[in-house]
């Protein structure tokens, strides 16, 4: 047998927590803007120790196609 849907009144949030003068969303555009999840294929994140890592060789991907791009198009 299902459980019936809690009510708002039956929460179990603890009474020391006010949140009657919150604003709801304030700060997610502002988070949107600044966040970039790319999720890795597990092989691949595997290769990688860290997010540093990623950056670096990502970074050394783009100059390698930039300059293969500038001798194309030369």
């Amino acid at each position: 047998m299902k459980k019936a849907p809690k009510s708002r009144g039956d929460s179990e949030m603890l009474s020391e927590y006010d949140f009657s003068k919150g604003v709801r969303g304030k700060y997610a555009k502002r988070y949107a803007e600044g966040t970039n999840i790319v999720m890795l294929a597990p092989d691949v994140a595997a290769a990688f120790p860290d997010s540093k890592s990623v950056n670096d060789a990502l970074r050394a991907l783009v100059r390698i196609a930039r300059k293969s791009e500038k001798r194309a198009n030369s």
